[in-house]
Formats: C-alpha cells, structure tokens, sequence
C-alpha cells in the first residue's frame, strides 16, 4: 500500500457518515470506516479506493481497543479520528426508559472518551492529529422531549472541550461541530414532506466543513463550529 494519511470514521451510516468518508477519501486518506455492522458499509468499501470497514460498537471499550489496535497494524497510527456515531431517542423525562439515556451516553459520551484515549498517544507523540466531534444543537440546550438524549451531546460537548484544551498544546486540534439543521435523508424527507431543499443542510456539505477544519493553520483552529442552512431561525 502506498502511504497515505489515516483517517477513523464512526458511525457511517447512509448519509451523513458515508458522505464523510467520501470526502476524505477523494481528500487523499486511507478511509477505516467503523460500525456495528460492516454489511452497510461494505458496499462502500468497494466503491471507494483505499476505504475499509471494520466492525466495532463504540460504547465499547474493549471492542474500540481492539478496532483500533487493527487500524494501527494494518494501516498505522490515525492521523485523523471522526466520531460521528449517535445514540439517540426520545421522549420526555416522565416517560422515557432509563436504560434509552444509559446507552445514548455509552456512544456518544463513552465512545468519544474511549476513541480519544486509543488515538491521542500517537497524535501526540507525532505532534500533529485532529479529533472531529459531530454534535447538535442538543449540545447546548434541552427541549421537552429530548430528555433521553440532549443530556449526553451536552457531555460530550464539554468533553470534546476539555480534550481539546488538553491536546491542543500539544498540536492535536480538536473541534466539535454543532448541527443546527435537519440532515437530508430519505427518512426525514419523508417525514418532513413538503419542505423545500434549502430546509434541509446536505451531508456532503457536512463533510466539507469537517474536512475544512481538518486543513485549518494551527495559528487559527476553531473548536465550535455551528453549522445551519441559510434560512434557519435562531
């Protein structure tokens, strides 16, 4: 294999995490894209050059571990690291399933601490390294049904800020990447049916921002970057 930059992608789904993949993939990265299940992203990986699929649930610490241990064998240390899976859920805080918050906060809050621990050292140790967290507006407010799950992205937004404070000066730059949007995907358009396009913010402009802030000079990094299309109230 030729030498490239290692990128970890987490939670590719169909939209918005297949369109990361993409994008640093055209972006010239060596792509490992993790999920429970490969089968959604094999098609992906045969696709795209130099992308590969590993499976991995990240609430888990050992099977984290274990992934990344993978990537570092087979392809070496990461160079970037996306954690874009989500739990998510919802219902008000009368009426939701304890466990619902439980799990929400073992991808999103856990995950990130387990993924930054695996990653951290070689980026460090290299002095260069990005850590990207996709986030919502969750992240800093909670609306009456969200009980279930805008405590966990507010964690992991604060998480995300002190891991950064902590990498920074060490030429690690991490930023959290609050969604203020509807992401355009079959399902929300069907549940959304009669919104014009510009409603929605598109997962490959998504991934471009993520991308952007990758490539940002270390003398002007951010850490949040909102992210809203044209027209969205607030």
């Amino acid at each position: 294999m030729t030498e490239k930059p290692v990128a970890i992608v987490t939670g590719v789904g169909p939209a918005t995490g297949s369109a990361i993949v993409r994008r640093f993939s055209a972006g010239g990265f060596r792509v490992v894209a993790l999920a429970r299940s490969v089968e959604r992203i094999n098609a992906l990986a045969e696709a795209l050059p130099d992308v590969h699929a590993i499976a991995c649930d990240v609430s888990g610490e050992s099977a984290v571990r274990a992934a990344v241990a993978e990537v570092r064998q087979r392809f070496g240390p990461p160079d970037v690291l996306v954690h874009n899976a989500v739990g998510g859920g919802w219902g008000n805080f009368q009426e939701i399933d304890p466990q619902m918050l439980r799990s929400n906060f073992e991808v999103n809050v856990m995950g990130l601490l387990y993924l930054a621990r695996e990653v951290a050292a070689d980026m460090v140790k290299r002095g260069k390294g990005t850590i990207l967290v996709t986030g919502n507006t969750s992240s800093i407010r909670g609306k009456a049904d969200f009980a279930g799950f805008a405590p966990t992205k507010a964690a992991q937004r604060i998480l995300a800020e002190s891991i950064a404070r902590e990498l920074g000066p060490a030429g690690v730059h991490v930023a959290y990447i609050l969604i203020d949007a509807v992401i355009d995907t079959p399902g929300m358009r069907k549940r959304m049916s009669g919104k014009p396009d510009d409603f929605f913010i598109k997962p490959a402009a998504i991934a471009d921002e993520l991308f952007h802030l990758h490539g940002q000079d270390r003398s002007a990094w951010s850490f949040l970057t909102e992210l809203r299309p044209f027209n969205e109230k607030w």
